[in-house]
C-alpha cells in the first residue's frame, strides 16, 4: 500500500507501470485518475489545502479497510495539493486484485471516501473570486451505499 500527497505532477503512464510491476499474482488492475474540470465558470484554478499528519493517516486507514474488505492485494493512492489548472491531474488510485470484480469495487469504494471523508478543502478561484467547493450530497449517498 501506497500513500502519496505532493504538489508535483506526476506521470500517470510511469506510475501505472510501476505499480503493475509490484501486483504478483493479481489478476485485475484497476486505476482512476481525477483531473480538474472547468463547468464553464472558468475557473482560474483551484487551490486544495490539507493538514498533513492527518491526511495522510485517514487515507492509509481507508486503503487499509478497502484492502480487508475487497482482498485487494494492492493499493496505490497519489492526491495533490497546492494549485492546481483545468486539465491537471488532481490525484489517482489504483488498486489490485486476483478478481476484477474486487478490483473495481476496492476503486470505488475507496473514490466515495476521497470525495466524501478525506480531510482535503478546495477552494475555486475564479476571476480574482474565491469559492470553497461544499461536498455534494450524491457523494455522501455514494458512501453510505457501502455500509
Amino acid at each position: 500500500m501506497t500513500v502519496r500527497i505532493q504538489t508535483e505532477p506526476f506521470d500517470l503512464g510511469v506510475e501505472m507501470t510501476k505499480f503493475g510491476e509490484k501486483i504478483g499474482s493479481s489478476g485485475a488492475m484497476v486505476t482512476f485518475n481525477g483531473v480538474v474540470r472547468d463547468e464553464g465558470d472558468s475557473i482560474d484554478y483551484i487551490l486544495i489545502e490539507h493538514y498533513p499528519v492527518m491526511t495522510e493517516g485517514v487515507l492509509k486507514n481507508f486503503s487499509e479497510k478497502a484492502i480487508i474488505r475487497f482482498h485487494l492485494e494492492d493499493v496505490l493512492i497519489i492526491h495533490r495539493y497546492g494549485a492546481l489548472k483545468p486539465g491537471e491531474i488532481i490525484m489517482m488510485v489504483a488498486t489490485a486484485a486476483k478478481h476484477r470484480h474486487d478490483a473495481f469495487s476496492g476503486a470505488q469504494f475507496l473514490m466515495d471516501f476521497l470525495k466524501s471523508r478525506a480531510p482535503f478543502w478546495k477552494k475555486e478561484i475564479s476571476r480574482g473570486q474565491e469559492k470553497w467547493v461544499q461536498a455534494k450530497i450524491e457523494d455522501e449517498a455514494a458512501l453510505q451505499s457501502w455500509n
